[in-house]
């Protein structure tokens, strides 16, 4: 657990990214795809980590909301109505923290997996 505070979150005005800036002086720019694919919901990280789903076709998603919850966290909606993660202080720093190695790992289970960060088109009959 950490003791730094937000002092500011910032969303991007093309709504792809957000920024952080916490108490500490630590500063971080977030991905808005990142964000969506490492939400911290039972939707995405299960409960368990056999249970975790990497989630395909994110490249174009945007931040639609966020709303602040109590004094620890934010929930931030996504334009593909994701808005079951509850983005606390702590984990916002790790992702910051800790974002490219999470962005390899993510990058690697797409891989792994044969998904595609492009969404999915589907084709005309």
């Amino acid at each position: 657990m950490t003791d730094a505070w937000p002092k500011e979150l910032r969303v991007s005005k093309d709504r792809k990214s957000l920024s952080i800036t916490f108490d500490n002086g630590e500063k971080y720019d977030l991905a808005a795809e990142l964000l969506r694919v490492a939400s911290p919901s039972a939707e995405v990280q299960g409960h368990s980590p056999e249970q975790r789903v990497t989630v395909p076709g994110k490249i174009n998603v945007e931040i639609a909301k966020m709303e602040p919850i109590g004094n620890y966290a934010v929930r931030i909606t996504f334009d593909d109505m994701h808005d079951t993660g509850l983005f606390s202080w702590d984990y916002l720093i790790d992702l910051g923290r800790n974002k490219g190695a999470r962005w390899q790992a993510y990058l690697d289970e797409l891989a792994e997996k044969s998904l595609s960060r492009e969404p999915i088109r589907l084709k005309r009959s």
